[in-house]
């Protein structure tokens, strides 16, 4: 799949719109630029579509199969005096009867006495040959081990150790896999000691920790840790895991962000769904917070098409959030706060979140938390200025 081109982030929203599936209801923002009064502005439908008409062009959107405009339904809405550069509508649709697929994830679709095949994503070099699984397990969650104690009556039996997989396991964390290691990987591997919490190196009380990187030896992309000398844990943001089907080639390689978008939205909605939660606190591996992501809904369907766009080409489908693509794509709405951010108000959400223990750890390497980051600030710079922000947070989509 070709690179998706991001719009110009010279060039305001045009039209954005933000379907509800369970409220089946809608939200369309119109910039000023491309509409100035309610008048200017009529909606209608067709089949899995609708089309925007303005002064600058008619605009179609194409929505997901069984979502229908209900006719007639579009109505203007106050804006608030904070968004005079803006019209508001808000409309109703029909859904049809239906249960919505699941994102595919390498959680969900790991099997035992399955064959598998493990590439880099980044150059979808085959890292580890057919590997067969005689059991795939869950590993205990976020951080079970401290709760040991409140449901032993004896001392702490996995105190200092290390739950690793045998010859023939692959384990399965929030965000990584454990496996063993086999002879394949030296041809394909790399392997390097690399320190982390050196801010922490003064204090004797915090040793400075070293982790054995994992690199893929063609593009040098870090994959994971060798955990143990024969352990590799492999995050699933670095890795593609196909079934091994004759000689077929894997895919080409999904562009770099908008896979990092998918794997980890994905995942957050499986937490989420598996562990009734809606905070997540993005950690690196030694335990920082990078980002708190708030999770609102998992049921939007959205599309923003920027003013320039707009009566630019007679049918725009949209994937909604970032870039015109073919077709419409379902999205988790988050709230975030960058845990570097310096204000007041985002320094007292860090806090209480520390302190409160709330946000369920999502482990990833700091590499692909900023690239996580870069994908979230994207999403959020294309947003009309009347949604980018919520009270102390940020808003933004993440595509599924």
């Amino acid at each position: 799949m070709s690179d998706l081109k991001m719009p110009g982030k010279t060039h305001g929203v045009g039209v954005f719109l933000e379907l509800r599936k369970r409220l089946q209801s809608g939200l369309i923002i119109v910039g000023n630029d491309v509409a100035k009064a309610p008048a200017d502005v009529v909606v209608t439908g067709g089949e899995s579509s609708l089309h925007i008409q303005t002064p600058r062009g008619e605009l179609s959107l194409t929505l997901p199969a069984g979502v229908t405009f209900e006719q007639g339904s579009c109505i203007p809405t106050p804006a608030g005096e904070s968004c005079g550069e803006e019209l508001h509508f808000r409309l109703r649709i029909s859904v049809a009867s239906s249960t919505d697929q699941e994102p595919d994830s390498v959680m969900e679709t790991l099997r035992a006495k399955e064959t598998y095949c493990f590439h880099c994503q980044r150059c979808m070099t085959r890292l580890l040959e057919d590997r067969v699984f005689k059991r795939v397990l869950p590993l205990p969650n976020g951080n079970w081990n401290a709760i040991v104690d409140d449901w032993c009556c004896h001392p702490d039996p996995f105190a200092n150790k290390k739950l690793l997989p045998r010859a023939e396991d692959c384990l399965l964390g929030d965000t990584f896999l454990l496996l063993a290691r086999d002879g394949s990987c030296e041809q394909t591997l790399t392997k390097e000691v690399s320190p982390v919490g050196t801010e922490d190196s003064q204090d004797p009380k915090k040793p400075c920790r070293r982790l054995a990187l994992v690199s893929c030896k063609s593009c040098s992309s870090v994959l994971g840790e060798a955990v143990a000398p024969e352990t590799l844990k492999l995050y699933i943001t670095q890795v593609v895991v196909e079934l091994a089907v004759g000689d077929r080639m894997p895919e080409a390689s999904l562009n770099r962000s908008l896979f990092v978008e998918r794997t980890v939205a994905a995942r957050l909605l499986g937490l989420s769904n598996s562990l009734s939660t809606f905070h997540f606190s993005v950690q690196t591996p030694d335990g920082k917070a990078f980002l708190l992501l708030w999770l609102l809904n998992s049921d939007s369907i959205t599309a923003s098409v920027s003013e320039s766009c707009v009566g630019g080409e007679s049918s725009i489908s949209s994937s909604a959030l970032h870039s015109p693509s073919p077709r419409a794509t379902r999205a988790l709405k988050v709230l975030y706060t960058v845990c570097s951010d310096t204000g007041i108000e985002q320094r007292d959400i860090v806090s209480s979140w520390e302190v409160n223990a709330i946000g369920h750890p999502v482990v990833l390497p700091l590499k692909v938390c900023e690239e996580l980051l870069q994908v979230i600030e994207d999403s959020n710079s294309t947003l009309p200025a009347s949604m980018r922000c919520m009270r102390s947070y940020k808003m933004a989509y993440l595509r599924l």
